[in-house]
């Protein structure tokens, strides 16, 4: 999934925001310190999200039999083989 810098941006202080007021993080730590490793996390796990597609669309189009994007076979199938890959990974 893509996103802009700005979305990126916004959901790391939600996310800040909420660390704040859960008391997840300390008061020492620098507000822009925290903030940077977050989107750093955002960034890294968007990433990994694009490769997974990435894959799973190649394996579908690696079939003999021709599956088109947007059919229920081809969204059955990409559901499936998506969260199999992100178990895989240990993200699931």
């Amino acid at each position: 999934m893509k996103l802009s810098n700005d979305k990126i941006s916004h959901l790391t202080h939600v996310v800040y925001k909420g660390l704040q007021e859960k008391k997840t993080i300390t008061p020492l730590a620098e507000d822009s310190e925290v903030r940077r490793e977050i989107k750093k996390v955002i960034n890294r796990e968007l990433k990994i999200s694009e490769d997974i597609d990435q894959f799973v669309c190649n394996k579908l189009e690696s079939y003999s039999k021709k599956i088109y994007e947007g059919s229920d076979e081809w969204e059955v199938l990409y559901k499936k083989f998506y969260n199999e890959e992100v178990s895989k990974r240990g993200r699931g």
